[in-house]
């Protein structure tokens, strides 16, 4: 990608704007305000590495604070620019307005190969980038809450949110100016998995109903479903894993870096992740046909492709040779605006990733509430519901004499814990917004598609926020 890349895709992202736009009653002012960012800000910092000065360069847009802490991850890319960020911040403003999670929309970058780096290094640079964005204010539990995207983890995350209270000690939130923290940092189980958790909840919705899968021309349940994902990263891993592993999907090709490998047959995702990760790519993976041309496997015969890597990577080149049935936008903006009209003409489906990879930060906002509330979820109901459970096997037992079977007592038994709750929560935000893009789709006349389907719902709250507060 490059910065021109990086322009293409904010115009992709307004012009998919302007088209929900047309679809709405919007005043003109109104239109401008919401479309683009409300501030964005560029830093360029030295760290001194090894005895030298290296300077380098960070951006923080915000795009919309109807919703206050503004939310979105920082993302570290040799390649990223404004223009991707602000796309970014855009599209996190949606995103949050369509899953009623209450955030404005951010995003962050920094310019750099974290792979180029030792791991002092980047500590180094994160706790200085944290101390930039922080004195300007783009960093604060109750303003600007950062978390996880390409290139930075749970790892940096903790060195930004140590970083925070170092600089504001009487902070009694600090630990809530970041999420995606490890679990011992004040994080929440299952925010790494989120986002992949989010991509299978939302397929699993699609597959409910008979009609949307019809419409795709395809049949029965995901079982047995082809699916080729791009991006063996932390959301196409845990994609592919729990749709292959949970709900019988057949993966049968990935795309990474160097090549992409292919097997009808299915390829297992714990071995390949560990192949990709001992080898740095996936050549030479057993049992599999080996590509070169990796890009050309988006092009090949399955029934959902699962895009879960970068921007633009379906353009109006190579639109008229995806054969997948639907298109699962895993990534944020894996189809430009031009590839999306050819695909529509084709009859494809497309998940939108506004509503698909919403998953990370539906986890972050049950993060940041576990944060500012410093309670635990469970804490309190735990033991409740463990009573409950035994009053339950207890009530049967006495009621029909005999013995209750362990392996029928056992789940009512165990208490509800924080992974229960996240996915429990996860799964029911994915579904309602799943079903609030359909409705939409269904009911609008001038909305012919589920992205456009998204953006007015979320662009309709958003609206209804500015109103409100008697801002339009």
């Amino acid at each position: 990608m490059t910065k021109r890349k990086g322009s293409a895709f904010l115009q992709s992202v307004h012009q998919m704007y302007d088209k929900a736009v047309a679809a709405l009653d919007f005043p003109a002012d109104l239109t401008r305000q919401v479309r683009d960012c409300n501030s964005v800000i560029q830093l360029r910092f030295p760290v001194r590495l090894d005895g030298e000065y290296r300077v380098f360069s960070g951006w923080r847009a915000v795009h919309s604070e109807h919703r206050l802490p503004v939310k979105g991850g920082i993302r570290y890319a040799s390649v990223v620019d404004q223009s991707e960020v602000e796309a970014l911040a855009a599209l996190m403003s949606y995103k949050c307005a369509l899953v009623d999670v209450p955030f404005g929309g951010s995003k962050g970058g920094l310019a750099i190969d974290p792979r180029r780096f030792r791991e002092d290094e980047l500590e180094q640079i994160t706790r200085r980038f944290t101390q930039e964005l922080a004195d300007q204010g783009f960093v604060s539990p109750s303003r600007n809450v950062p978390a996880p995207d390409m290139g930075t983890g749970e790892r940096e995350m903790a060195w930004m949110a140590d970083e925070y209270r170092k600089l504001y000690p009487g902070d009694l939130d600090a630990i809530a100016c970041v999420t995606g923290k490890p679990p011992t940092q004040g994080g929440i189980a299952g925010r790494v998995e989120a986002t992949g958790r989010g991509v299978q909840y939302v397929v699993r919705e699609f597959f409910r109903h008979e009609e949307d899968v019809k419409r795709a021309g395809l049949s029965g349940g995901i079982e047995g479903k082809r699916i080729i994902i791009q991006g063996l990263g932390n959301v196409g891993y845990h994609a592919a894993k729990f749709l292959s592993e949970e709900d019988g999907a057949r993966i049968v090709g990935v795309i990474e870096r160097d090549g992409a490998i292919i097997s009808d047959d299915g390829i297992s995702v714990d071995s390949i992740f560990e192949h990709l990760h001992r080898s740095g790519g996936v050549q030479h993976f057993h049992d599999a046909k080996f590509l070169k041309d990796g890009h050309k496997a988006l092009e090949l015969e399955c029934d959902l492709l699962i895009p879960a890597a970068l921007e633009g990577q379906i353009t109006s080149k190579n639109a008229q040779n995806i054969q997948a049935a639907v298109i699962v936008e895993a990534a944020n903006g894996p189809v430009t605006f031009e590839a999306e009209k050819e695909l529509l003409r084709r009859g494809k489906v497309i998940l939108p990733d506004v509503l698909v990879n919403a998953g990370g930060v539906t986890v972050s906002y049950f993060e940041w509430v576990k944060n500012v509330s410093h309670i635990r979820f469970g804490r309190l109901e735990r033991r409740l519901d463990e009573a409950r459970g035994e009053d339950i096997v207890r009530l049967v037992e006495e009621m029909t004499g005999n013995k209750a079977p362990k392996e029928l007592t056992q789940p009512l038994l165990e208490p509800t814990n924080e992974i229960d709750l996240v996915r429990s929560g996860l799964d029911d935000t994915m579904r309602a917004g799943y079903n609030h893009v359909r409705e939409a789709f269904l009911s609008r006349k001038e909305v012919d598609d589920l992205r456009t389907a998204a953006f007015v719902v979320a662009l309709d709250k958003i609206a209804r926020s500015y109103d409100e507060m008697g801002l339009a």
